[in-house]
């Protein structure tokens, strides 16, 4: 089986998240199916809401999930596609413009890089950067409404643009964390994106449809419609808040908590019958704990509406609340808590599904990949294929900085590195302004 991996076609992805690092090496068949080689999740201890807080532990557990895909593969990784969240990460609407000499010759790949290549002069708040630069319709010489300009004519050139803005410290704690295991970061993807690659259809996509990914210390929301992304946010609540409401509610520990949540747990308190008596051992010889399957729930229930007020909050602010059609796919850790999709369908009126991350996975993949907590790193992967396909890994192997430019990289947390990698892919992009991205 070895013998038969091609390792110039297979992509290294890690989801660093607050409750889990999962590391994910992945290729495309030859019926263009994503094909899963290896997987690792090991428990994330120096993750908070989404943000490195603590790097030595960050770096061990990069380590031990890199270290066992390595294992598995056969492969010495050199690049890594990683995903980035938390509360930091904004987003904004602006709108560009390019005038082009001539209106006769076809606007070309070329004209847009330009156009998206302006987006990233913005100015943005201190300690912010633009993560990404999504294009949302343009306009060529007042005709609006256009989803692909390439090929048209036309002086005037304009687009409107979703641009995603996170925290320098954020994105270079990442970045820091990965380089002291060996690997290079190709791509930084915001995380609801990658997991909507996982989950969605273009079909849903096309309608309207929001994607609600519950992570353990993030919510995390993106909104597509006519095929586009329209808004992304994070909310800074997930799994562990309802862990620590569980917690203080029934007085035992944070460990039981959990336990308590994953084993008996609903989201739903009118869904539970039964309403079975729950008993927890005491600490240290203590009388146990008797706790109400129904209480359990409805402690759970409160925190979950107050997660999808703030959904349904976001959802508003991006004005496409009435064009949700497909309605609301949760994913991540959180949507395995029982009934939570029926939660979600009764508080907000909209239709609900929980979202899988199999569709776009070869046959065969382990059972364990159809958790939506894999969804996250099942679309980091299929974004580092499309970034293998699309020539990005080897562009950015040329715009590998110099021996004296690494050691200021890393004092400067790893800025310059990012600054001659934006100048030599730019580069690369006017040498093959006909490249289909």
């Amino acid at each position: 089986m070895e013998n038969k991996i091609n390792q110039s076609d297979v992509v290294l992805a890690l989801d660093i998240g607050t409750t889990k690092v999962c590391a994910m090496a992945g290729r495309r068949n030859e019926y263009g199916k994503v094909e899963v080689l290896a997987h690792s999740k090991v428990e994330s201890e120096g993750v908070l809401r989404g943000v490195v807080t603590n790097i030595e532990k960050t770096v061990n557990a990069i380590a031990e999930a890199t270290v066992s895909v390595r294992r598995a593969t056969n492969i010495d990784f050199k690049h890594v596609h990683v995903g980035i969240a938390g509360q930091h990460i904004k987003s904004l609407q602006h709108r560009g413009m390019l005038m082009r000499d001539n209106d006769h010759t076809e606007i070309s790949r070329r004209d847009i890089d330009r156009l998206i290549n302006d987006m990233y002069k913005l100015v943005l708040p201190p300690g912010d950067k633009i993560i990404h630069v999504i294009p949302q319709e343009y306009t060529v010489d007042n005709e609006q409404g256009i989803s692909d300009p390439i090929g048209m004519s036309g002086v005037r050139l304009e687009a409107n643009f979703h641009i995603i803005t996170g925290q320098i410290s954020a994105s270079n704690n990442i970045q820091r964390c990965v380089e002291r295991n060996g690997l290079r970061v190709v791509n930084m993807t915001l995380e609801p994106i990658a997991s909507a690659m996982a989950v969605l259809s273009e079909e849903e996509k096309e309608a309207g449809i929001a994607l609600v990914d519950i992570g353990g210390g993030t919510t995390d929301i993106t909104v597509f419609h006519d095929g586009i992304i329209r808004h992304t946010a994070v909310i800074p609540f997930g799994g562990n808040v309802i862990t620590r409401d569980i917690k203080e509610g029934c007085n035992v520990m944070i460990q039981q908590a959990e336990k308590l949540k994953v084993k008996f747990g609903a989201a739903l308190a009118d869904e539970v019958y039964d309403n079975r008596i729950i008993t927890i051992p005491g600490l240290k010889g203590r009388d146990p704990k008797e706790i109400s399957e129904k209480n359990l729930a409805r402690i759970i229930q409160a925190r979950a509406e107050e997660i999808l007020d703030y959904v349904m909050w976001e959802i508003k602010r991006s004005g496409y609340e009435r064009k949700l059609i497909g309605g609301l796919v949760l994913t991540g850790g959180g949507a395995l808590l029982n009934h939570f999709d029926k939660l979600a369908e009764y508080h907000t009126g909209l239709s609900t599904r929980i979202g899988v991350p199999v569709e776009h996975l070869a046959h065969g993949y382990h059972e364990h990949l159809s958790s939506p907590m894999f969804a996250t790193a099942i679309g980091l992967v299929m974004h580092g294929i499309q970034d293998l396909e699309r020539g990005l890994v080897q562009a950015i192997e040329e715009a590998k900085p110099a021996e004296a430019d690494t050691a200021a990289a890393e004092q400067l947390g790893g800025s310059k590195w990012y600054e001659n990698l934006f100048r030599k892919t730019k580069e690369w992009f006017e040498a093959e302004p006909d490249t289909d991205f």
